[in-house]
């Protein structure tokens, strides 16, 4: 060989080690801005939400039911009295009797240190906002790409099932929302086959509510399947079996006041709610099951929940395992507010649908590599059915003279006082062992009551009830303002 060859050959050489490197710094640098965009891209998120769902609790807007009741529980438990609530009628009674959300009781040592409602908001908003890590670091995995990472991460932000567990107005707080984030680490996790902490993480999700040990426990299948390991698989959907047939058949049925899931009655055209009804309805009457679900209010949710990922889901059919238990009690029941985004029941659906779809995704973006650029857009087009807009109504209402008046109405109720309070303002006065939600009465002391609260769906009968009272002669009347009015028993 000559030596101008092996110079030629040699300049090659250097040429393409050059070219090697350049690319593994480009690499590099989309890998850092793709990071970079994406963690504060969360930080902005989590934000954006906990001052929209402060706010919101500030101007007297969320309800007593759900976080009035799940306050009440963490005080109650926070001062020795372990997982006690009083219902809309004040009687007293464990909150097991209704769901089995034992991360309540993991929030009372926070608590201590900062005893108000906006610790269980904040909680929640940042928690759900950080599940858009787990999903980004399974995309940029599995998609060989930071940024189909963070269009991933970047869709489950604006998923409208996320944003409205991020901040529900119509709940305010519910645990099960903290589930999202803790199966998506969960999914990562096992994807690492870091079991250990998957363990850690699986078992915090199943403390949220009564049916995720369950969801959790279909992650078991789906990881005994994909890695052959079968005896950690199956045993994780055996407990998880086991502790949600536990919660369902013993636990609420003990701690409810009735003897019976409080909710059965969600369920009576499908056999009342029980595993033996709903069995016995589904040989009987099969078409029961069929009308039940097949409504276009329930398409309607159907088609918000699913379509945004583009149905990549359905690649990935046994992660979706896990979305079943929650789908099914959803579209069983005839309450209309489990088939709509604006609560907290897709909890327990979303994180499997998100993560399935990467997976989806991972078989397809050899032929489709702008796949998770659509999957984006598609979730950006139904982003506008977003919690957000309560926000902008919120600000303005800050400083107003109604807030005012509800702030000084709140203020003038003693500390462990028996209280009746309607709806809005309950929410800021469960920080107390008993409270009763108006037109309950009973043994309270004192009524706080905004004739224009909202959130009741007969207000004609709500303002007939207060005025018995505020004319009657065995209360007196401390305050009156804007609609905002307190009694105190003569």
């Amino acid at each position: 060989m000559s030596d101008t060859a092996f110079d030629e050959k040699g300049t090659s050489g250097m040429a393409g080690f050059a070219a090697v490197r350049a690319r593994m710094r480009l690499d590099a640098g989309e890998a850092a801005i793709a990071s970079r965009v994406v963690y504060v891209g969360t930080a902005v998120y989590a934000a954006v939400f906990t001052f929209a769902t402060v706010v919101h609790y500030v101007v007297f807007q969320t309800p007593r039911d759900d976080l009035g009741n799940m306050v009440q529980t963490v005080w109650n438990t926070a001062h020795g009295r372990f997982f006690m609530e009083s219902g809309l009628a004040g009687g007293e009674g464990s909150r097991l009797g209704a769901h089995v959300d034992l991360f309540l009781a993991l929030l009372t040592p926070f608590y201590w240190v900062w005893s108000s409602p906006l610790l269980l908001l904040v909680v929640q908003s940042i928690a759900v906002a950080s599940g858009a890590l787990p999903v980004f670091w399974l995309a940029r995995k599995h998609l060989s790409s930071p940024r189909a990472g963070a269009f991933f991460a970047f869709a489950y932000l604006l998923y409208p099932a996320t944003q409205f567990n991020a901040f529900t107005p119509g709940a305010g707080f519910h645990s099960v929302s903290l589930a999202v984030p803790l199966i998506l680490y969960a999914v990562w996790f096992l994807d690492e086959d870091r079991l250990l902490a998957f363990s850690l993480v699986a078992l915090l999700a199943c403390t949220t509510k009564e049916e995720i040990p369950l969801a959790v426990g279909c992650l078991g299948i789906w990881y005994a399947v994909r890695t052959g390991r079968r005896l950690f698989g199956l045993s994780v959907f055996a407990i998880g079996l086991a502790l949600t047939l536990f919660n369902f058949l013993w636990v609420v049925p003990h701690f409810s006041s009735s003897g019976v899931n409080p909710f059965a009655g969600r369920y009576h055209a499908v056999g009342g709610g029980t595993p033996g009804g709903m069995a016995h309805k589904l040989v009987t009457d099969p078409a029961a099951f069929l009308h039940t679900v097949a409504t276009g209010h329930k398409a309607v949710y159907l088609v918000l929940l699913l379509v945004p990922f583009l149905g990549l889901w359905l690649l990935e059919p046994l992660l979706l395992l896990g979305a079943v238990p929650d789908l099914a009690i959803n579209l069983l029941s005839n309450n209309p507010n489990q088939t709509t985004l604006t609560f907290q029941y897709t909890a327990g659906i979303l994180p499997f649908l998100v993560a399935g779809s990467i997976y989806g995704a991972a078989r397809l973006t050899r032929r489709a590599p702008e796949l998770p650029l659509w999957v984006l857009a598609a979730t950006a087009a139904v982003a506008i059915y977003s919690p957000i807009y309560f926000a902008v109504h919120d600000a303005r209402a800050l400083g107003s003279e109604v807030v005012a008046a509800k702030q000084q109405a709140s203020s003038l109720i003693p500390a462990n006082a028996q209280v009746t309070a309607s709806n809005q303002i309950g929410a800021h006065l469960s920080e107390r062992r008993y409270i009763r939600t108006f037109p309950y009465v009973g043994d309270s002391r004192w009524i706080v009551v905004d004739v224009n609260d909202a959130t009741y769906t007969n207000p004609r009968r709500y303002r007939r009830s207060f005025r018995k009272y505020e004319n009657g002669k065995a209360w007196k009347i401390v305050y009156s303002s804007h609609g905002i009015t307190v009694l105190h028993k003569r």
